[in-house]
């Protein structure tokens, strides 16, 4: 079965596409997410470090290291996935194909619902964000041909 929706991603910027009947790409929507390219010091509020483990005196925990980057990077999955989920619950999007960069696939794939992933019929590790969609088409086209035995 081919895509009828197709999720071009990485974890700063996706182009929702629908493939029409004849191959060509129709761009139907489009998500930016700004707070993943900002710096760490852009997007924490507060001094990481020490903090009291109780209020006992003495001794000091440390805060286990999490990556605010990471976080934001989490916020746009689940965002995305919403949208595909609701593209799915509502029948609009049949058979979807996500073309995302690496770590950002798997973080995606994780945050997907069930009608999402019941939709989902392609995953690669390939970020086509940075082409217009002349280039694109040839491009998702080229990735959806089967292999060549």
């Amino acid at each position: 079965m081919k895509p009828d929706r197709i999720l071009i991603a990485n974890a700063t910027h996706a182009r929702y596409l629908a493939r029409e009947s004849n191959g060509t790409l129709q761009l139907l929507e489009t998500f930016e997410h700004p707070e993943s390219r900002r710096k760490v010091s852009e997007l924490v509020h507060d001094k990481m470090g020490r903090e009291a483990s109780d209020r006992s005196y003495g001794g000091a925990a440390y805060q286990p290291p999490t990556d605010p980057k990471r976080k934001e990077h989490l916020r746009f999955a689940q965002e995305l996935s919403d949208y595909l989920e609701r593209e799915a619950l509502e029948g609009r999007c049949h058979a979807l194909a996500i073309f995302a960069s690496d770590p950002f696939l798997g973080e995606l794939k994780a945050e997907l619902g069930e009608a999402a992933r019941r939709v989902l019929i392609l995953a690669r590790d390939l970020d086509l964000t940075g082409f217009e969609l002349p280039e694109l088409q040839q491009r998702v086209k080229q990735e959806l041909l089967p292999p060549e035995r």
